[in-house]
Formats: C-alpha cells, structure tokens, sequence
C-alpha cells in the first residue's frame, strides 16, 4: 500500500494561510502556538516515505500589522527548510531584498506609506517537497506627509552641486507646519569638509536654518541630508522621503558699505579689490495707504546676496506708496545691473541719476553706484556673499533676507 508524504509547515508571526499548487492543506495549532500546515505531497513507490521534519516560517512584520513603518526591514526566516524564494510586494511595486549567509531573507529597500504589502515564501523541506506560504501587513497611513526642499534664500531653491558664498546658510523648508522641532533637527544631518560645528535656528514653523560660529572658509564642502521618511514630526505629520543636497562655498567676497563714508569696499580673500563711491538711504519715515509705516534706510548688518537681475523695474508703489503727492513717492523705473540683499528691495544697483555718490546719503533705501561699479558688482558677486552695511540706525531684521549672521552666535537657535 502507498503512503502519502507528509510536509508539516509552521508559521510564527503570520496568520495568512498556506498556498500550494495542487495540494490540499489543514491547519492546527502546535504546543507553540504556531499554526502547523499539513500539505500534501506526491506519493512514494515502492516503500513508506522518508519522514519530513517540521518547517516554521517566521515573518516579520506579523501578519495582519497595520502601523508598519516604511522603514522596518521585512525578514522572513524558516527552521527545518530551506528558504528558496521571498517577494514582497504592494500591486506591482516590490521591495528588493536578498538571502543572508545564514539562509534567512532580509529587505534592502524602503516601503511605502499607506499601502498593503503581501510577503510570499517559497521553502522546501528536508524531504524535497516545495510549498509556499504568504503573509501580508500594511505601513502606516500619516495624517498629513510634509514635503522637504532646499533652499538657497526664499527667492530660489538650491542648487545642488552649486557654488554659493561665504554668508550662505543651510537652509530646510518643510511644506507643513513642525511641531516637533527636536525630531526634526535629529533627522537633519550636515557633513562639512573641513569639519565645523554650527547650529539650527528656526526662521518660521516650517523653515529651519543652519550656520557655522562664523562665515564659512573659502573651498568649503556641506551636504545636507533629511532623513525623512519615517519620522514624525509632531501632530501626525510625516517627512515624504529622504532627500539630500550639497553645495561648495567659493571664495571669500565681503562688501562693506559704510553709511558715514559713502563708500563700498569689497574684499576678496582679504584683501580689498574694488572702493566704490556709493550713495545710501536717506532715512525717515512715511505713512502708506494702508496706514503702515515704512523708512528709507538702508538696513544696519551683514545682509546676505539673495538674487541678481540685469534689470529690475524699481517704482514706489512696489512698497506700498502711491500718493504721488507724498515726497518719497517715484515713478516706475527701469534699473540695470541690480544685486538684491533684502526681500524688502534693498539692491546694489546702478544710479546714473545719483550725482551725490560718495558725498550724501539720498537713496530710498538701496545702495546706489555708479554704472561701472554696479555692472563689476553684478558681474563678481554671488548668492552667498556678505554685504555689511555699517553705520546705520535701522538694524537688519532676521527675516528680511538672511539676516542669520545678524545674531550673535551665542543667541543664535535660542
């Protein structure tokens, strides 16, 4: 009489139940606690069938999880068999993964939020029969997913692989609102060739900056990465993905403009290249239509080069003034070779009209020069340089432009 073989398959941390073409399969539970799976195999001739040992399959996440994070590793191990294939997938889209040393099956890749992954395990017993067995989990679906961006200034993104001057900081953009400001911080990592230290300062709930005690040396290399899916940061909010970026920071340009003076050196590498005659606000307040108080200084720190444009259409009513009967109202104009350094429209830019260069102060608030000079500082500066004004009673504020280098380094992230 013919004896069927038997393979006996446990499952540990799975409750799917056992696949196997043309065979017909019970289940029990052991003494374990594990779910043991009777299949059955193709008949031995002739004698009694070579007893097969019991096969557990252990799979991780457990079966029937619904939390997973996209970052826990999928691992699938099996005693008494041999494991010979492992796909984990969601539809269409798998997870790559490969056999270990020791015969188990671990994930080399990340999952995705809010989707059901089926794991499918083909083992063979220490008789020859191949069974399968699958077992399916889902990550976790986040309240709200935040996007991550770099940014060189809230003009432009970064460039990465850019160039940048020695002023530029490292700036992260979330598109939602961080309340966990600590996790946040943990999941950014900035690596810097040579090694600095430096600090985190947030600019809003959603932007983040990072700088050194003082400008970064010339030939600088930083790269910034976000660790980000998979982290919560606060409220149910979740980064998208990781992301990186990196940026090398030139040479060292600084431009001093001196509101007493009325002149703007520049220095490259320390040493002065360029004294420019120049002309800056006048100072004073006026009134606009919407009752706001405006001046026309031009702002007292180290202001941060933000952007440049050959021409720039430059009018009064770009702030807020259209009262033409107002002494500080002028009409639109367009102006060539202009250097932004503040949101607020402060520029270096030419000023043909200005025939009190390196005598008076009688700007709206920008740095006015000569063509010449103006065209020279359009063509040599860059985002990231430093241009420090001295001598003026209004401060630069931190958010207008990158004011970071306007903190002292001992107050800067508190």
């Amino acid at each position: 009489m013919l004896q069927r073989r038997t393979v006996i398959l446990g499952a540990v941390g799975t409750a799917a139940g056992l696949a196997a073409a043309g065979c017909s399969h019970a289940g029990k539970t052991g003494a374990s606690g594990a779910s043991e799976w009777h299949a059955a195999g193709d008949p031995v001739s002739g004698s009694p069938s070579a007893s097969a040992a019991a096969v557990t399959l252990t799979v991780s996440p457990a079966a029937g999880k619904s939390d997973v994070s996209p970052l826990d590793p999928v691992e699938v191990s099996v005693a008494g068999g041999t494991l010979q294939s492992v796909t984990v997938a969601a539809g269409s889209k798998k997870v790559a993964g490969e056999l270990q040393s020791d015969g188990s099956w671990k994930s080399t890749d990340t999952m995705t939020y809010g989707k059901t992954y089926t794991v499918t395990a083909s083992i063979k017993d220490s008789a020859g029969a191949t069974v399968q067995k699958k077992s399916t989990f889902t990550t976790l679906k986040p309240k709200s997913i935040a996007n991550i961006t770099f940014q060189a200034n809230g003009l432009s993104v970064l460039n990465s692989g850019g160039t940048y001057g020695v002023g530029q900081p490292v700036i992260v953009a979330f598109s939602k609102s961080i309340s966990d400001k600590a996790a946040a911080e943990k999941a950014i990592e900035v690596e810097t060739t040579p090694s600095v230290a430096g600090k985190f300062h947030w600019i809003s709930n959603s932007t983040v900056h990072w700088r050194p005690e003082k400008y970064w040396a010339k030939g600088t290399k930083i790269k910034v990465s976000v660790n980000g899916l998979g982290t919560h940061f606060g409220n149910g909010v979740y980064g998208s993905a990781n992301r990186s970026a990196s940026f090398t920071i030139g040479r060292s340009l600084i431009a001093i403009a001196d509101n007493n003076t009325h002149r703007c050196k520049v220095y490259v590498d320390g040493a002065m290249v360029r004294d420019m005659a120049c002309s800056t606000g006048r100072g004073g307040y006026t009134t606009i239509a919407n009752g706001k108080q405006i001046h026309f200084w031009t702002q007292n720190g180290p202001h941060v080069v933000l952007s440049k444009e050959m021409v720039h259409s430059m009018s009064s009513a770009s702030y807020g003034l259209t009262d033409k009967n107002n002494p500080f109202y002028y009409d639109p104009e367009d102006v060539k070779f202009c250097t932004r350094i503040t949101y607020s429209g402060e520029f270096l830019h030419a000023a043909p009209w200005n025939h009190q260069l390196g005598r008076a102060n009688i700007s709206h608030g920008c740095i006015n020069l000569g063509e010449a000079d103006a065209e020279w500082v359009y063509h040599t500066f860059m985002i990231g340089d430093v241009v420090q004004v001295n001598h003026s009673p209004k401060p630069l504020p931190l958010t207008d432009g990158l004011g970071d280098w306007t903190i002292s380094y001992d107050k800067y992230g508190n």
